[in-house]
């Protein structure tokens, strides 16, 4: 239970810096994730077939708890995997809820348009701040390419090369992935690298190791903050999310989506056509010529 304990704090570390999860779901996460510690006598070793003994116990509870321990139980063991503490996911062997998945929070471009608008102020001056032109480099990361916190955060120094427009990343389960970089990013990018001292083996280093999931997270919210946006609104993952919803709205194809995001299931990724389907029904209703005319009466 010790080694468990450990980890799943680091799961739910994560989830709060990445995810901006709320702090009921971390309190309810932890207990499913402790309960099932408990009865599984230790998840960090556990296989499918005590993870699938372990929803016999579920049968009495209501659907919206099955599918809450459902996702704290895949989540956790997706990040063991993404972290390289697990070579297989056994979560493979719970049941799929049949529950709605949630629409994705997101920004419109307009509000992106504000983070980057702060941003330009601050690197107009004579003698730009180098946290400044970091954040520019972040930002420009994780909105420009989609890119995960954990992915950002963690890139070697050399991951970019400047006659390269794209880059391969390592994502969740070992699989690689081509990622597009775009020409804005790549300048922003340069202009940081300037400050990374050479012998560092990460592109955004901090301290001994490289920047945190948690000083990610603080930083776009503090980003929020300065462009007129509410905080509560804003992750790294909200912006992630504002890539793909924004990439799908300008015309990109599914698949391709797909593949810069690296979810392995396309159904992952069909949750940002339920998003674009959202707003077209919205612009229907408030652009629509016949908006304006009242029913005729019997």
């Amino acid at each position: 239970m010790s080694g468990d304990l450990i980890l799943i704090d680091r799961f739910l570390e994560m989830m709060a810096a990445e995810r901006g999860a709320a702090r009921n779901t971390l309190t309810a996460y932890r207990t499913d994730l402790l309960a099932a510690s408990e009865a599984s006598g230790g998840l960090e070793g556990a296989d499918a077939a005590t993870l699938q003994g372990l929803t016999g116990e579920w049968a009495a509870l209501a659907a919206s708890t099955v599918a809450r321990k459902v996702s704290a139980l895949r989540g956790f063991y997706a990040f063991l995997e993404e972290e390289g503490l697990r070579s297989e996911n056994p979560s493979s062997a719970l049941p799929k809820p049949t529950l709605r998945r949630p629409l994705p929070k997101i920004l419109t471009t307009a509000e992106v348009d504000r983070f980057f608008q702060v941003i330009e102020e601050r690197l107009a001056v004579e003698h730009p701040s180098f946290l400044d032109l970091r954040l520019s480099a972040l930002i420009e990361l994780l909105y420009g390419s989609g890119l995960r916190a954990t992915e950002l955060v963690s890139l070697p120094h050399r991951a970019l090369a400047a006659d390269r427009p794209f880059l391969i990343l390592r994502g969740k389960g070992g699989r690689e992935r081509l990622v597009p970089i775009s020409d804005r990013a790549r300048a922003a990018v340069a202009a940081w690298s300037a400050h990374v001292p050479k012998e560092s083996a990460w592109l955004f280093p901090s301290g001994k190791s490289h920047l945190s999931r948690i000083r990610l997270y603080q930083m776009v919210k503090e980003l929020a903050v300065a462009a007129a946006i509410a905080p509560e609104r804003v992750s790294p993952h909200v912006l992630r999310h504002a890539f793909a919803t924004h990439l799908l709205e300008g015309g990109a194809d599914l698949r391709a989506l797909q593949t810069m995001l690296g979810h392995a299931d396309i159904g992952t990724t069909q949750i940002y056509t339920h998003v674009d389907s959202r707003r077209l029904v919205e612009l229907v209703n408030r652009r629509h010529p016949l908006v304006d005319l009242k029913p005729s009466r019997s």
